[in-house]
């Protein structure tokens, strides 16, 4: 049985191959046009090869997001930005206008063309037009049960994508006037200023806001394989390396332990207790279960606390010194529980005993962030390692 593919966001070329190396199948990215992450670095045509050679050289895919809301003036040059793409050996793009489908599909048969979740599909009526328009796989709206899901995929038996985890959208399924009309940035074009998340203030000096919770679907990851779900994606093209490789590293961990049938409820909490401690904003499963209500949404305010887990990226190891090389983030001490966590899935707990700065003089507290430390430890790990907190000590502030 072919395994659920696991498609994670990349925001530049480096996140791209972070979450490759911490275990996506594919990644999603958006090009310097047509794009709805306008704010995201976003890939030039020489980084999308980049990323595409990278990709296939471990097997993996590349999905290019082209899926705005085309106006007029949108459509001058489109048709040579889909060829320079494709020369760039992309896989697919994840589209919604129906002009650039058929475009693709007329011109580019061997590239697969993913219908985005803009387009808001909820039944297997409009999944069966797509099909027949050529359309390779769904991205369905995010406003639907496990049923719905179930249904759309015993009825139509074509490839469906599902979101998982990360960012919902106020409006249905990313279609949103707010930012428009409140900032005149167009949602819908790329420029979405997160009015949702706003903090209003009612004529009774109550604060209200829109913002709905995160999503989080990792409880049901066994249910999504067995109705048959294609592909799970994470949200969040303009996420921290911490966040994508955190997120993907706990998402590959549960679908290969679901597939080799060795989820125990203590892994189970494990990889749950990971994922609530990489955000900051309360998790629901939304629609997943039943009908989104006020318990999935903030609507008198919300507290976000920063994250500060993440104490920072190991870009080496000194032979001399037997020290992980350590670009700090976050503070941390001498006496603090910490997890080495690398993108080959291995995890080692210690307790922070000594370290120092680039000179060799110990320190007893890291407080300054990209300040670079060296951490005695016993082995090299491989590039993109990362090292977060479990228990602070507060012994020395």
């Amino acid at each position: 049985m072919k395994k659920i593919e696991l498609l994670s966001p990349a925001g530049d070329l480096e996140r791209l191959k972070v979450t490759l190396l911490y275990g996506a199948d594919a990644v999603y990215i958006g090009g310097e046009r047509y794009s709805l992450r306008a704010n995201a670095t976003n890939f030039s045509l020489e980084e999308i090869k980049e990323g595409c050679l990278f990709a296939h050289r471990l097997g993996k895919k590349v999905y290019l997001t082209l899926n705005i809301v085309f106006h007029n003036e949108d459509m001058a040059g489109v048709e040579e930005y889909i060829k320079e793409v494709v020369d760039a050996s992309i896989d697919a793009f994840i589209v919604s206008d129906p002009f650039i489908i058929s475009y693709i599909k007329d011109n580019f048969p061997g590239v697969e063309v993913h219908l985005s979740t803009q387009n808001s599909t909820s039944n297997y009526k409009a999944v069966e037009y797509f099909k027949s328009k050529g359309v390779d796989r769904v991205v369905l709206a995010r406003e639907l049960s496990r049923n719905s899901i179930s249904e759309i995929i015993d009825k139509t038996g074509v490839d469906v994508e599902v979101f998982i985890h990360g960012a919902m959208c106020t409006c249905y399924s990313g279609r949103c006037a707010l930012s428009n009309y409140v900032t005149n940035r167009d949602a819908n074009r790329g420029g979405c200023a997160q009015v949702c998340r706003f903090a209003f203030t009612t004529k009774e000096e109550k604060k209200f806001t829109m913002a709905t919770k995160d999503l989080n679907l990792a409880e049901f990851m066994r249910d999504l394989i067995e109705i048959g779900v294609t592909s799970v994606k994470v949200e969040g093209r303009m996420r921290s390396l911490y966040y994508l490789a955190t997120v993907i590293g706990s998402y590959r961990e549960l679908i290969d332990e679901i597939y080799a049938d060795t989820l125990t409820a203590s892994k189970m909490s494990v990889i749950k207790g990971r994922l609530d401690r990489v955000a900051n904003r309360v998790v629901s499963s939304q629609y997943f279960e039943k009908e989104a209500s006020e318990d999935d949404q903030y609507y008198t305010g919300r507290s976000e606390v920063s994250n500060q887990n993440y104490l920072g990226l190991i870009t080496g190891y000194d032979h001399i010194n037997s020290c992980l090389i350590l670009v700090e983030r976050n503070y941390f001490e001498v006496g603090d529980e910490v997890e080495v966590f690398t993108p080959d899935g291995e995890v080692f707990q210690y307790t922070i005993g000594k370290f120092y700065d680039d000179k060799m003089n110990e320190l007893m507290v890291a407080r300054h962030p990209e300040q670079v430390l060296l951490i005695p430890f016993f082995k090299e790990v491989p590039q993109y390692s990362m090292m977060r907190l479990i228990r602070k000590v507060k012994k020395y502030e």
